[in-house]
């Protein structure tokens, strides 16, 4: 008999504590998520800003925000972490996750930000530089950046809904320029 495999432990974790922090927030009829779980302006003195600033892509409004990020992660993920390694793409993950969330408070004082999506779109875009060649840029790229910046520049302008499309963004180009710093160390020659 076969034994299950922990095969992707960064991944992974974030599924299972995006999921501990959807149920909490079920439970506690969404306080956890507010104390823990979603960035906004405030106080840089309370300690919780700064569990917020990285705990907000742990956070998400229901479960079905939870698998639209949840499915993307487990797809995208576990190739890039073995791939780049699990230390790697922590730090990938985590330098995201802080950008978004300062640029959240700076940008949109009166508003939260939820949810993995924005990791989600630098994985995506960190995905899309697999094969790059020293010299090179890879057409897919090119073609992930333009459908993906186009679909959420005309999102902005065009469709009123309650996502992130701005932090989106910031996700994708977090994954472009951190694939570019990181690939050189795992260039295919």
């Amino acid at each position: 008999m076969k034994k299950l495999q922990y095969n992707a432990p960064v991944i992974l974790t974030i599924f299972f504590a995006s999921l501990v922090s959807l149920l909490l927030g079920i439970l506690t009829n969404d306080a956890s998520t507010r104390l823990l779980f979603c960035v906004y302006r405030s106080s840089m003195a309370d300690p919780f800003f700064y569990v917020r600033l990285v705990g907000h892509v742990l956070g998400h409004a229901d479960f079905s925000h939870f698998l639209g990020n949840m499915l993307l992660l487990l797809v995208v993920g576990p190739p890039l972490e073995e791939k780049y390694g699990s230390g790697t793409l922590l730090k990938g993950i985590l330098l995201t996750a802080i950008i978004s969330g300062i640029l959240q408070c700076i940008f949109f004082p009166g508003s939260a930000l939820l949810g993995a999506s924005g990791i989600v779109f630098m994985l995506i875009m960190l995905s899309s530089l697999s094969g790059m060649r020293q010299g090179c840029i890879p057409i897919t790229l090119v073609l992930v950046a333009a459908l993906y910046l186009g679909q959420q520049i005309y999102e902005i302008l065009f469709v009123e809904n309650q996502v992130a499309n701005f932090m989106h963004i910031v996700g994708g180009l977090c994954g472009t320029g951190f694939g570019f710093l990181v690939a050189k160390e795992h260039r295919t020659i």
